[in-house]
Order: structure tokens, then sequence, then C-alpha cells
């Protein structure tokens, strides 16, 4: 999606209308592919369809304060984190859509995990840059038997969390056990009372009430596509303390979505 930033007349107003608009024909279209009667699972994806469109004004919104305050240098690099957002929850709109058909297979092969990891890396670079948040990974040199597709939305699920709540500090990526992939952070960490519902769908905890940021459906997502794949997942977090996610690639019990 390109932008310029110049000394014409933008109208910001209708700018931001028309990503708006192109962004929900992009959904409205998926959506319509994979429509089905009037079902309570027709309206669970309705009740998501109509949460992601509020939720994807946010970030238009920065787009358009940006661009009212045109500060090219500073600017730009915090529009361009804007515009990864709105892919991001875009993104994740689609792929709920595509969890619930229950009649697509998987594509198992062996998977470089860290062909996944740097290609998840290489997406999310601009947030470590800006942010200034040191990386902390070495080739992990194996492979696991998956589907390459959703692997790649899990752990682009599980680092975009990552980098959310991380302001400053590090994140490291690296293997316990020969089979558990562990993405840990010093970021902000998460309620003892709060983790053992960090994986229902719509529930955010205490950051994401404070950070204004979170549908509360990234772990829910992760947690779904962990099942179907026959992944373990799990998490380990401390309020102020960092979090640790656990991949655990063990075990394949490949499952149909719920």
């Amino acid at each position: 999606m390109g932008l310029e930033l110049g000394n014409s007349k933008l109208d910001r107003a209708d700018l931001s209308e028309r990503i708006y608009q192109k962004q929900y024909n992009k959904l409205a279209g998926e959506y319509l592919g994979y429509k089905q009667s009037e079902t309570e699972k027709s309206k669970e994806q309705m009740e998501y369809f109509s949460l992601w469109l509020h939720q994807i004004k946010t970030p238009i919104a920065a787009i358009s304060l940006i661009l009212q305050q045109n500060k090219e240098v500073s600017g730009q690099k915090q529009m361009e984190q804007e515009l990864l957002r709105l892919d991001d929850y875009t993104h994740m709109a689609l792929n709920y859509l595509k969890l619930e058909d229950v009649g697509k297979e998987l594509d198992l092969e062996w998977v470089s995990i860290d062909e996944i990891i740097k290609e998840t890396l290489k997406k999310y670079s601009i947030l470590f840059i800006y942010n200034k948040i040191q990386l902390l990974y070495q080739p992990l040199e194996k492979n696991f038997l998956t589907d390459r597709q959703w692997l790649q939305v899990l752990v682009e699920q599980i680092l975009s969390n990552s980098l959310k709540y991380t302001k400053t500090g590090k994140i490291s990526i690296f293997l316990e056990n020969g089979h558990t992939l562990v993405i840990e952070d010093t970021g902000a960490g998460i309620r003892q009372e709060d983790l053992p519902k960090i994986f229902e769908k719509g529930y955010t905890g205490l950051n994401g009430r404070l950070h204004e940021k979170s549908t509360g459906l990234g772990l829910f997502l992760s947690k779904k596509i962990c099942n179907r794949l026959g992944h373990g997942l799990h998490i380990e977090s401390e309020l102020g303390s960092g979090t640790k996610v656990y991949i655990d690639f063990k075990r394949p019990d490949f499952q149909l979505f719920d």
C-alpha cells in the first residue's frame, strides 16, 4: 500500500476512508467465500467480523494523525508501524475464517524451523529497529513435521505479541529439549490470575486493557492452530518480568478444527 507525503493538498479524511474501505472490501470478499447457513458458527464469525472492523479503525486513525502532522522523518517510521499493525489485523481476521473451514486438509511436510523464524523476523524487522529491541537468536538447524503455512501464522502471532508488549529490552528465540521452540521476551508480562484465561476468545486481561491494542484473539487463534497441528502450546509469565511461550513439536496429534 503506497502513501505519499508531500506538499500537495491531501484530503486526509478521504485517504483514511479509502484505506478503510480497501481493507473492508478485502475481508468482506473473503467472508462471503466462507459464508454458511445461519448456524452458531456463522454467528460467531460475524461477531469476530464486527470486532475486527472496530479494531481496524485504530491504526487508520493513527495514520491520519501522522499525515496531519506531516513530520516526514519520524512520522514515516511510525506510519510504517501502524500499517504493519493494519496488515496484521487483516490477516488475523482472514486466518480466523480459514480456521473454520474444516474441509481444508493440512499440507504436512518436514519444515525448517529456521526458515519460518527468519521469514517472521524479516516481516517484523522494523519493530525491532524502531523500538531498539535486542534479538537473541542463533540458527536452530531443526526440521519438524507440520503445515508450513499454519506454522508461519503461529510463529508470527507469538512474535507479534512479544513485540507488542516489549517496549525495551530483548526477545530470545531458542530450542529446549530438541523439540520445543521457546520465544521469550522481557516485556510487560501477564498477571498470574490472567494466565488460565489467556487462550479464551476475546480475553485481553490487564495488559490488553492498558495498551488498548489487543482484540484478545491472537492467543485464541494460536491455540486453535496448535490443536490442529498437534503441537503443544504453553505460556509462563509474571507481571513485570516478561513472558515465555513454548511450542512443543514432540508429539504430533493432528486434529480437525473445533
